[in-house]
């Protein structure tokens, strides 16, 4: 069982029409969008996050409780409004954002409302990123993981950098190395690397920002992926797509990994398993950026079957 805990919030994302931006609603956050993956996979999971009492919280709540994620603890929040985060697209599908996120509900998280059973039903404990511009949302944040790790729970964290909800970059890599420094699994994209490290040598890198005794995974884009453990990296090359839509591909590629890591030993994975793992991650990814949307676009396990079967080994 994973549980995956974050913000779930509506991607607004838009299509210019000379003057006019049209705008079509997908459910959103990182963390939402890995536990309706990882439910699409088959896997076990659950979810908790918060959203406003308003219209497009109500749009989330809909739609969650038609997906097959296995224990879903969603709050309403009467006091703030669900996030929205604007998505734009350039011709090769890469994003760019826009929250409307000012004292909004995603990250307000109180650890008295926890359900601590959801730790205990878990394997993995997966933490969002965005709950740490918030310092109360932070501490309950390192709660969590403090409590999962006394139960001897294997923690991830998705990196899934966003400077610009911090008053400035510093003070974002400060909050974000909080969690770093506690989680077992961690993934990173290319970009983030070298936001925190200046090393060019992408294995001393991994070490200085994750050090010993954890598993960093790397996605690559069109290049594929690494899993760096130790010192060790294992790479693993993606397939060819023609992207329409980069949003929730991370999301998916992440998923993937921790779908096929529930109920493993984490530090006693063979390389030839660690390939597999990144192999069918990469795929997961890749697919996932042919169509609009995160969730919506993420594809079927009969698709991915297909496109493995012809997937050099």
């Amino acid at each position: 069982m994973i549980l995956s805990i974050g913000e779930i919030l509506v991607d607004l994302i838009g299509n210019k029409n000379e003057n006019v931006i049209n705008f079509q609603c997908f459910p959103g956050g990182a963390p939402f969008n890995v536990s309706c993956d990882i439910a699409a996979l088959g896997g076990e999971v659950s979810f908790y996050g918060i959203v406003g009492n308003d219209l497009m919280g109500q749009f989330l709540l809909d739609f969650a409780s038609q997906t097959k994620i296995k224990n879903i603890q969603i709050k309403k929040d009467d006091e703030h409004n669900t996030t929205l985060a604007f998505v734009s697209n350039d011709s090769n599908g890469e994003r760019t954002f826009c929250f409307a996120r000012f004292n909004s509900a995603d990250y307000q998280f109180d650890i008295n409302d926890f359900d601590y059973a959801l730790v205990d039903n878990a394997n993995i404990v997966h933490i969002g990123s965005l709950l740490l511009s918030d310092k109360k949302a932070t501490s309950f944040a390192l709660k969590i993981i403090d409590y999962a790790h006394s139960k001897n729970k294997y923690v991830s964290f998705d990196v899934n950098f966003r400077s610009d909800i911090f008053k400035n970059e510093d003070i974002a890599k400060k909050e974000y190395k909080k969690i770093i420094k506690k989680a077992d699994i961690i993934k990173l994209s290319e970009d983030e690397i070298a936001i925190f490290s200046k090393k060019k040598n992408i294995n001393l890198a991994l070490k200085e920002i994750v050090g010993n005794n954890k598993l960093a995974f790397v996605s690559l884009g069109a290049k594929g992926s690494i899993m760096y453990n130790n010192g060790n990296i294992t790479s693993c090359p993606s397939i060819f797509v023609k992207p329409i839509d980069t949003t929730g591909a991370g999301d998916a590629f992440f998923a993937a990994i921790l779908k096929q890591l529930d109920g493993k030993d984490i530090y006693k994975l063979s390389k030839e398993q660690v390939f597999d793992i990144l192999r069918f991650a990469n795929v997961c990814g890749a697919l996932t950026t042919e169509a609009k949307g995160a969730i919506s676009a993420f594809p079927s396990i009969e698709k991915i079957s297909g496109v493995l079967k012809n997937v050099i080994k």
